[in-house]
């Protein structure tokens, strides 16, 4: 099973990320993150590892990736993944794990004036498209902030959106835009209220469809910090287990 985490930026959605990865495995799943967003430089110290060779860089970088991507023959992604690529045959050095998590980086900006990220989306959906996971095994995808990636098709290999939502505005209406890109890929879509006090809790549920929020997690002062100074994330958080839980249980369903 494979879920985009999405929101705006400092939402919290690489927080949640972590946090629910740790949560999964410490259930006896298989993890692996996929870091999608090219502008964030610290979520494999949120989940506690060294940062990972990143994967385009692994491929020759932007320039030797799109004269792939110009070959007629063989199809690009077949190039160069082959058929299927379980989640133990990633390429080595393009990995970091902690216990059964394992993270992966697919692209990052490196230089001004380098151009544009859309190489790291195709790359990004050439990884989700040839990945072949078994029973235990569960894909969280760290997007980028906002809604390019639904442009970029990303979210078309996923079976689930959770959209993390703090209290701002401009969430709600990016929430709005989410639901609606999620339900024309056929993406179930939930939401998450992240750093909800008790009095914005209530403007929160007030512009999001309730019966699709799946968690409300309030304000923490540890995660707040550990986040901030780029630590390991190791304060269990219990609103996290609902949705741990309801990926736990659609991937059983699935494989009745």
């Amino acid at each position: 099973m494979k879920i985009a985490i999405c929101g705006k930026g400092g939402s919290g959605k690489s927080s949640i990320t972590a946090l629910l990865a740790q949560h999964l495995a410490g259930r006896d799943y298989n993890v692996l993150v996929v870091d999608a967003d090219e502008s964030n430089m610290g979520l494999h110290r949120l989940l506690g590892m060294d940062p990972p060779v990143i994967l385009l860089d692994h491929l020759g970088g932007k320039k030797a990736f799109k004269q792939k991507l110009n070959q007629k023959f063989p199809p690009p992604a077949d190039a160069l993944f082959g058929e299927k690529m379980a989640l133990s045959t990633l390429p080595p050095e393009c990995v970091s794990s902690i216990g059964n998590i394992r993270l992966i980086a697919v692209g990052k900006i490196h230089d001004a004036g380098e151009g544009c990220a859309c190489s790291i989306g195709v790359l990004s959906k050439m990884v989700l498209s040839k990945l072949d996971l078994q029973d235990k095994d569960i894909v969280l995808i760290d997007t980028e902030a906002g809604v390019e990636h639904f442009g970029r098709n990303v979210d078309a290999e996923c079976d689930i959106v959770l959209n993390v939502i703090d209290p701002a505005y401009e969430s709600f209406l990016l929430s709005k835009k989410i639901e609606e890109m999620a339900g024309g890929l056929g993406a179930d879509i939930f939401f998450i209220l992240n750093k909800a006090d008790s009095k914005s809790r209530a403007i929160m549920e007030s512009h999001i469809d309730p019966a699709r929020i799946i968690t409300v997690i309030p304000p923490s002062d540890i995660l707040f910090s550990d986040s901030l100074e780029g630590k390991p994330l190791t304060t269990a958080i219990p609103e996290i287990k609902p949705v741990g839980e309801m990926i736990i249980n659609r991937l059983s369903r699935s494989h009745q």
